[in-house]
């Protein structure tokens, strides 16, 4: 696919994440690595192939499913108790907008 260091650049100021030169270099090629074998991927033939809910179980089998039945919940109050900077019934976060 033959990413840049723009594009890598790009990836990880949208993850938050700051990368000296050397990690760039580093992690270019193994991005652009993830992204071929996408690609790959991308273009089976799976027309054919029935969705699949769980990979390991069968939905009845899976101990990571609990029955669905009703539960006692929080209130906003108790939610938002250990929140950074609780807003009105609501948690405040960063506002994320795309940059270029």
């Amino acid at each position: 696919m033959a990413l840049t260091e723009k594009d890598a650049r790009h990836v990880a100021q949208l993850a938050h994440l700051e990368l000296t030169e050397e990690e760039v270099k580093r992690f270019l090629p193994q991005l652009d690595s993830i992204l071929d074998y996408m690609q790959k991927l991308n273009e089976l033939d799976t027309t054919n192939v029935e969705p699949m809910a769980q990979v390991i179980y069968r939905a009845a089998e899976n101990p990571a499913l609990r029955s669905d039945a009703p539960r006692k919940t929080f209130t906003p109050d108790e939610a938002l108790s250990n929140a950074p900077e609780p807003g009105a019934d609501c948690f405040k976060v960063p506002q994320v907008i795309e940059k270029e």
